[in-house]
């Protein structure tokens, strides 16, 4: 979750009306996605920031990405992308041997127009309640941040894609439910995750429940699902 000051507008971050889009592929992000994730963060999340701060914006989601999402021992993260198929290999490679870099590898190139919407999951737990005296990491649960999709790509159900991508790869990792915080002010989102099946959790008067670092003055709601087992035939 960026943690930068200013006005988050992650009201306008997802569908509102989903949609049978096939063109549209849901997988992990590859070396090539970053510099578009970070565009697709930065545009749908800070949209009225101009140049130099948006600049700035991008190229620090950008170097998060490269940092290859380190993780504390135990743990997953994963940013997932929505990209649309193009007729034309539209990339721009800088080099010609594939590499790694952090926690992606391939050619080191620059997507230009495919990523239409990215998403977040995680079983770090930073935004979850710790449990027992000790203040213990919560496991097995899955948590979703960051969702957001292109202005031009909504109301084609991508967002639905990201959230149900991210509830199978959850499963992959054997968590046994999935958590997320919901502006209360964001209707749109309120009815897409509650149309995947997640439910708001009412936080315990006076706990301090942790919650993303965004802009001060939001409000979320906390959110939870639980992943019933794959039936086994």
């Amino acid at each position: 979750m960026y943690t930068g000051v200013g006005t988050c507008r992650a009201s306008q971050a997802v569908d509102l009306f989903p949609s049978v889009w096939p063109e549209v592929t849901v997988r992990d992000a590859r070396l090539e996605d970053c510099w578009e994730v970070a565009d697709t963060h930065c545009s749908c999340f800070f949209p009225d920031y101009t140049f130099p701060v948006d600049l700035v914006l991008r190229i620090d989601r950008f170097v998060g990405l490269l940092s290859g999402f380190s993780v504390p021992p135990g743990c997953m993260r994963t940013c997932l992308v929505a990209v649309t198929d193009s007729p034309f290999n539209d990339k721009l490679y800088i080099g010609c041997e594939d590499f790694k870099l952090g926690g992606f590898e391939g050619k080191f190139s620059i997507n230009r127009g495919s990523v239409a919407g990215i998403l977040t999951v995680d079983t770090v737990a930073d935004f979850l309640p710790r449990k027992g005296p000790l203040r213990q990491r919560r496991t097995g649960i899955a948590y979703i941040s960051n969702v957001a999709v292109r202005e031009a790509d909504r109301q084609k159900g991508i967002a639905k894609m990201l959230v149900a991508k991210s509830e199978a790869r959850a499963r992959s990792w054997g968590c046994r439910s999935m958590a997320l915080h919901c502006d209360i002010n964001n209707l749109a989102a309120m009815r897409l995750y509650k149309g995947q099946g997640f439910k708001c959790i009412k936080v315990p008067e006076n706990a301090k429940w942790p919650e993303p670092k965004t802009s001060p003055g939001i409000q979320f709601n906390f959110m939870m699902k639980l992943l019933v087992p794959d039936a086994t035939p």
